[in-house]
Protein backbone atom coordinates (compact mmCIF):
# COMPACT_ATOMS: atom_id res chain seq x y z
CA UNK A 1 0.00 0.00 0.00
CA UNK A 2 2.76 2.41 0.95
CA UNK A 3 4.60 1.71 -2.28
CA UNK A 4 1.46 2.45 -4.26
CA UNK A 5 1.02 5.81 -2.53
CA UNK A 6 4.61 6.81 -3.21
CA UNK A 7 4.26 5.88 -6.87
CA UNK A 8 1.07 7.95 -7.14
CA UNK A 9 2.78 10.97 -5.57
CA UNK A 10 5.74 10.61 -7.95
CA UNK A 11 3.44 10.42 -10.94
CA UNK A 12 1.55 13.51 -9.77
CA UNK A 13 4.80 15.44 -9.29
CA UNK A 14 6.03 14.38 -12.72
CA UNK A 15 2.74 15.53 -14.24
CA UNK A 16 3.27 19.05 -12.88
CA UNK A 17 6.67 19.47 -14.56
CA UNK A 18 8.09 19.06 -18.04
CA UNK A 19 11.55 19.77 -19.41
CA UNK A 20 13.05 21.46 -22.44
CA UNK A 21 16.80 21.86 -22.59
CA UNK A 22 17.06 21.02 -18.89
CA UNK A 23 14.52 23.66 -17.79
CA UNK A 24 11.54 22.28 -15.82
CA UNK A 25 8.21 23.88 -16.73
CA UNK A 26 5.61 24.39 -14.02
CA UNK A 27 2.03 23.72 -15.13
CA UNK A 28 0.74 25.34 -11.94
CA UNK A 29 2.33 28.61 -13.10
CA UNK A 30 0.84 28.32 -16.57
CA UNK A 31 4.12 27.45 -18.32
CA UNK A 32 3.14 25.77 -21.59
CA UNK A 33 5.59 26.41 -24.44
CA UNK A 34 4.41 26.74 -28.05
CA UNK A 35 6.18 23.96 -29.95
CA UNK A 36 4.48 24.14 -33.37
CA UNK A 37 6.54 26.45 -35.66
CA UNK A 38 3.70 26.73 -38.19
CA UNK A 39 1.38 27.98 -35.46
CA UNK A 40 3.98 30.53 -34.33
CA UNK A 41 4.29 31.79 -37.93
CA UNK A 42 0.50 32.06 -38.24
CA UNK A 43 0.19 34.09 -35.03
CA UNK A 44 2.88 36.54 -36.17
CA UNK A 45 1.32 36.84 -39.63
CA UNK A 46 -2.16 37.55 -38.21
CA UNK A 47 -0.69 40.20 -35.90
CA UNK A 48 0.04 42.46 -38.86
CA UNK A 49 3.39 43.61 -37.44
CA UNK A 50 5.17 46.42 -39.31
CA UNK A 51 8.99 46.80 -39.46
CA UNK A 52 8.61 50.02 -37.44
CA UNK A 53 6.56 48.46 -34.62
CA UNK A 54 7.56 48.03 -30.99
CA UNK A 55 6.07 44.71 -29.84
CA UNK A 56 5.17 43.77 -26.27
CA UNK A 57 5.40 40.05 -25.49
CA UNK A 58 4.12 38.68 -22.19
CA UNK A 59 5.45 35.35 -20.94
CA UNK A 60 8.11 34.74 -23.64
CA UNK A 61 9.28 31.50 -22.06
CA UNK A 62 12.22 30.06 -24.02
CA UNK A 63 11.74 32.47 -26.93
CA UNK A 64 10.12 30.44 -29.73
CA UNK A 65 7.61 33.20 -30.45
CA UNK A 66 10.08 35.93 -29.47
CA UNK A 67 12.43 35.01 -32.34
CA UNK A 68 9.72 35.44 -34.96
CA UNK A 69 8.59 38.72 -33.40
CA UNK A 70 12.16 40.05 -33.52
CA UNK A 71 12.40 39.14 -37.20
CA UNK A 72 9.21 41.05 -38.03
CA UNK A 73 9.48 44.18 -35.84
CA UNK A 74 11.69 47.09 -34.89
CA UNK A 75 12.09 45.80 -31.32
CA UNK A 76 10.52 43.50 -28.72
CA UNK A 77 9.86 44.19 -25.04
CA UNK A 78 9.46 40.84 -23.26
CA UNK A 79 7.97 40.72 -19.74
CA UNK A 80 8.81 37.50 -17.87
CA UNK A 81 8.25 36.62 -14.21
CA UNK A 82 10.42 33.48 -14.01
CA UNK A 83 14.14 34.35 -13.60
CA UNK A 84 15.11 31.00 -15.15
CA UNK A 85 13.25 31.89 -18.33
CA UNK A 86 14.79 35.36 -18.35
CA UNK A 87 18.27 33.81 -18.26
CA UNK A 88 17.37 31.32 -21.00
CA UNK A 89 15.99 34.12 -23.18
CA UNK A 90 19.13 36.22 -22.75
CA UNK A 91 21.37 33.25 -23.55
CA UNK A 92 19.39 32.39 -26.66
CA UNK A 93 19.80 35.80 -28.28
CA UNK A 94 23.19 36.84 -26.88
CA UNK A 95 25.66 37.50 -29.69
CA UNK A 96 22.96 37.42 -32.39
CA UNK A 97 21.76 40.31 -34.57
CA UNK A 98 18.63 40.39 -32.39
CA UNK A 99 20.39 41.12 -29.09
CA UNK A 100 20.08 44.91 -29.48
CA UNK A 101 16.41 44.65 -30.48
CA UNK A 102 15.31 42.73 -27.38
CA UNK A 103 14.57 44.27 -23.98
CA UNK A 104 13.67 41.86 -21.18
CA UNK A 105 11.74 43.04 -18.12
CA UNK A 106 11.73 40.60 -15.21
CA UNK A 107 8.59 41.04 -13.14
CA UNK A 108 4.86 40.54 -12.77
CA UNK A 109 3.12 42.07 -15.78
CA UNK A 110 0.08 42.90 -13.63
CA UNK A 111 2.21 44.98 -11.25
CA UNK A 112 4.84 46.62 -13.45
CA UNK A 113 4.45 49.80 -15.49
CA UNK A 114 4.36 48.96 -19.17
CA UNK A 115 6.35 51.13 -21.60
CA UNK A 116 5.10 52.33 -24.97
CA UNK A 117 4.30 49.61 -27.52
CA UNK A 118 2.41 49.37 -30.82
CA UNK A 119 1.27 45.74 -30.68
CA UNK A 120 1.02 43.09 -27.98
CA UNK A 121 1.52 39.44 -28.99
CA UNK A 122 1.46 36.87 -26.21
CA UNK A 123 0.88 33.30 -25.09
CA UNK A 124 -0.05 34.06 -21.50
CA UNK A 125 -0.67 32.10 -18.29
CA UNK A 126 -4.44 31.68 -18.50
CA UNK A 127 -5.06 32.49 -14.84
CA UNK A 128 -4.24 36.16 -15.51
CA UNK A 129 -6.48 36.47 -18.60
CA UNK A 130 -9.11 38.84 -17.21
CA UNK A 131 -6.92 41.28 -15.23
CA UNK A 132 -4.36 41.39 -18.04
CA UNK A 133 -7.00 42.15 -20.68
CA UNK A 134 -8.27 45.17 -18.75
CA UNK A 135 -4.76 46.31 -17.80
CA UNK A 136 -3.91 46.42 -21.51
CA UNK A 137 -7.14 48.23 -22.39
CA UNK A 138 -6.40 50.88 -19.75
CA UNK A 139 -2.84 51.41 -21.03
CA UNK A 140 -2.03 54.88 -22.39
CA UNK A 141 -1.13 55.78 -25.02
CA UNK A 142 -3.39 53.23 -26.62
CA UNK A 143 -1.83 50.48 -28.74
CA UNK A 144 -2.96 49.36 -32.21
CA UNK A 145 -3.93 45.79 -31.39
CA UNK A 146 -3.24 42.79 -29.17
CA UNK A 147 -3.11 39.19 -30.43
CA UNK A 148 -3.30 36.88 -27.43
CA UNK A 149 -3.63 33.15 -26.77
CA UNK A 150 -6.45 32.48 -24.29
CA UNK A 151 -8.17 29.40 -22.95
CA UNK A 152 -10.92 28.53 -25.46
CA UNK A 153 -13.86 29.19 -23.13
CA UNK A 154 -12.48 32.57 -22.04
CA UNK A 155 -11.87 33.54 -25.68
CA UNK A 156 -15.43 32.64 -26.63
CA UNK A 157 -16.74 34.77 -23.76
CA UNK A 158 -14.74 37.73 -25.08
CA UNK A 159 -16.32 37.51 -28.54
CA UNK A 160 -19.83 36.36 -27.45
CA UNK A 161 -22.80 38.36 -28.74
CA UNK A 162 -26.19 39.07 -27.09
CA UNK A 163 -28.22 35.86 -27.05
CA UNK A 164 -25.18 33.56 -26.90
CA UNK A 165 -24.95 31.21 -23.92
CA UNK A 166 -21.51 32.58 -23.02
CA UNK A 167 -22.52 36.26 -23.26
CA UNK A 168 -21.61 37.76 -19.89
CA UNK A 169 -20.27 40.80 -18.06
CA UNK A 170 -16.80 40.11 -19.51
CA UNK A 171 -18.24 40.22 -23.06
CA UNK A 172 -20.03 43.54 -22.48
CA UNK A 173 -17.15 45.30 -20.75
CA UNK A 174 -14.51 44.17 -23.23
CA UNK A 175 -16.61 45.10 -26.26
CA UNK A 176 -17.34 48.52 -24.75
CA UNK A 177 -13.62 49.28 -24.87
CA UNK A 178 -12.48 47.30 -27.90
CA UNK A 179 -13.38 45.39 -31.03
CA UNK A 180 -12.70 41.68 -30.51
CA UNK A 181 -12.17 38.99 -33.16
CA UNK A 182 -11.64 35.23 -32.87
CA UNK A 183 -8.71 34.34 -35.15
CA UNK A 184 -8.06 30.61 -34.78
CA UNK A 185 -8.53 27.56 -32.59
CA UNK A 186 -5.45 25.90 -31.09
CA UNK A 187 -5.41 22.29 -29.87
CA UNK A 188 -3.65 21.37 -26.63
CA UNK A 189 -1.06 19.22 -28.42
CA UNK A 190 0.58 22.36 -29.86
CA UNK A 191 2.12 23.00 -26.41
CA UNK A 192 4.81 21.39 -24.30
CA UNK A 193 3.66 20.26 -21.78
CA UNK A 194 0.09 20.11 -23.13
CA UNK A 195 -2.51 21.93 -20.98
CA UNK A 196 -5.78 20.26 -19.98
CA UNK A 197 -7.81 22.60 -22.20
CA UNK A 198 -7.91 23.82 -25.79
CA UNK A 199 -7.02 27.40 -26.66
CA UNK A 200 -7.91 30.18 -29.08
CA UNK A 201 -6.10 33.21 -30.47
CA UNK A 202 -8.03 36.49 -30.20
CA UNK A 203 -7.35 39.91 -31.72
CA UNK A 204 -8.27 42.93 -29.58
CA UNK A 205 -8.40 46.43 -31.11
CA UNK A 206 -8.98 49.31 -28.64
CA UNK A 207 -11.75 51.67 -29.69
CA UNK A 208 -10.60 55.16 -30.67
CA UNK A 209 -11.96 57.33 -29.24
CA UNK A 210 -13.19 55.51 -26.16
CA UNK A 211 -16.87 55.93 -25.17
CA UNK A 212 -17.30 58.99 -22.87
CA UNK A 213 -18.41 56.97 -19.82
CA UNK A 214 -16.97 56.17 -16.41
CA UNK A 215 -15.91 52.53 -16.64
CA UNK A 216 -16.37 52.00 -12.90
CA UNK A 217 -19.97 53.24 -13.05
CA UNK A 218 -20.63 51.27 -16.22
CA UNK A 219 -19.24 48.09 -14.65
CA UNK A 220 -21.45 48.65 -11.60
CA UNK A 221 -24.51 48.81 -13.86
CA UNK A 222 -23.49 45.72 -15.85
CA UNK A 223 -22.79 43.84 -12.62
CA UNK A 224 -26.40 44.48 -11.59
CA UNK A 225 -27.66 43.21 -14.94
CA UNK A 226 -25.71 39.94 -14.79
CA UNK A 227 -25.91 39.39 -11.03
CA UNK A 228 -29.00 37.17 -11.30
CA UNK A 229 -28.95 35.41 -14.63
CA UNK A 230 -32.37 33.79 -14.26
CA UNK A 231 -34.12 37.15 -13.77
CA UNK A 232 -35.26 39.62 -16.41
CA UNK A 233 -33.83 43.15 -16.52
CA UNK A 234 -37.29 44.45 -15.64
CA UNK A 235 -37.43 42.53 -12.38
CA UNK A 236 -33.83 43.49 -11.53
CA UNK A 237 -34.47 47.21 -12.02
CA UNK A 238 -37.66 47.11 -9.98
CA UNK A 239 -35.72 46.22 -6.83
CA UNK A 240 -35.82 49.01 -4.22
CA UNK A 241 -32.04 49.27 -3.90
CA UNK A 242 -31.61 49.55 -7.66
CA UNK A 243 -34.41 52.10 -8.04
CA UNK A 244 -32.90 54.20 -5.24
CA UNK A 245 -29.48 54.07 -6.86
CA UNK A 246 -30.84 55.08 -10.27
CA UNK A 247 -32.79 57.97 -8.73
CA UNK A 248 -29.70 59.28 -6.93
CA UNK A 249 -27.57 59.06 -10.06
CA UNK A 250 -30.25 60.78 -12.14
CA UNK A 251 -30.42 63.67 -9.67
CA UNK A 252 -26.63 63.92 -9.72
CA UNK A 253 -26.66 64.12 -13.51
CA UNK A 254 -29.31 66.84 -13.48
CA UNK A 255 -27.36 68.88 -10.94
CA UNK A 256 -24.12 68.55 -12.91
CA UNK A 257 -25.83 69.69 -16.09
CA UNK A 258 -27.18 72.77 -14.29
CA UNK A 259 -23.72 73.49 -12.92
CA UNK A 260 -22.11 73.28 -16.35
CA UNK A 261 -24.55 75.85 -17.67
CA UNK A 262 -23.58 78.21 -14.86
CA UNK A 263 -27.14 78.65 -13.59
CA UNK A 264 -26.28 80.05 -10.15
CA UNK A 265 -24.33 79.56 -6.94
CA UNK A 266 -27.38 77.81 -5.49
CA UNK A 267 -27.14 75.30 -8.29
CA UNK A 268 -23.51 74.78 -7.36
CA UNK A 269 -24.55 74.11 -3.75
CA UNK A 270 -27.19 71.68 -4.98
CA UNK A 271 -24.48 69.76 -6.79
CA UNK A 272 -22.57 69.34 -3.53
CA UNK A 273 -25.68 68.26 -1.65
CA UNK A 274 -26.78 65.80 -4.30
CA UNK A 275 -23.25 64.45 -4.65
CA UNK A 276 -23.31 63.57 -0.96
CA UNK A 277 -26.71 61.90 -1.36
CA UNK A 278 -25.46 60.00 -4.38
CA UNK A 279 -22.35 58.66 -2.66
CA UNK A 280 -22.57 54.90 -3.21
CA UNK A 281 -19.48 53.95 -1.24
CA UNK A 282 -21.67 52.32 1.43
CA UNK A 283 -24.11 50.81 -1.06
CA UNK A 284 -23.27 47.12 -1.50
CA UNK A 285 -25.07 47.05 -4.83
CA UNK A 286 -22.32 49.22 -6.33
CA UNK A 287 -19.26 47.51 -4.93
CA UNK A 288 -16.71 46.73 -7.62
CA UNK A 289 -14.89 43.73 -6.22
CA UNK A 290 -12.08 41.65 -7.62
CA UNK A 291 -14.40 39.14 -9.31
CA UNK A 292 -12.81 37.54 -12.33
CA UNK A 293 -14.59 35.68 -15.08
CA UNK A 294 -11.72 33.21 -15.47
CA UNK A 295 -11.33 32.10 -11.86
CA UNK A 296 -11.89 28.48 -12.82
CA UNK A 297 -9.63 28.63 -15.86
CA UNK A 298 -6.71 26.28 -16.41
CA UNK A 299 -3.22 27.79 -16.26
CA UNK A 300 -2.00 28.86 -19.70
CA UNK A 301 1.22 29.23 -21.62
CA UNK A 302 4.50 30.84 -22.43
CA UNK A 303 6.01 31.56 -25.81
Amino acid sequence: MAGGKIQKQKNRAAGNHSHQGGIPFHKSKGQHILKNPMLVDTIVQKSGIKPTDVVLEIGPGTGNLTKKLLEASKSVIAVELDPRMVLELQRRFQGTPFSNKLKVIQGDVLKCDLPYFDICVANIPYQISSPLTFKLLSHRPSFRCAVIMFQREFAMRLVAQPGDNLYCRLSVNTQLLARVFHLLKVGRNNFRPPPKVDSSVVRIEPRKPLPPVSFKEWDGLIRLCFNRKNKTLGSIFRQKTVLSLLEKNYKTLQALQLSEKGMSEEAGMAVDEVAVLADTSEDPSMEIDGERDDDEMEGGGCG
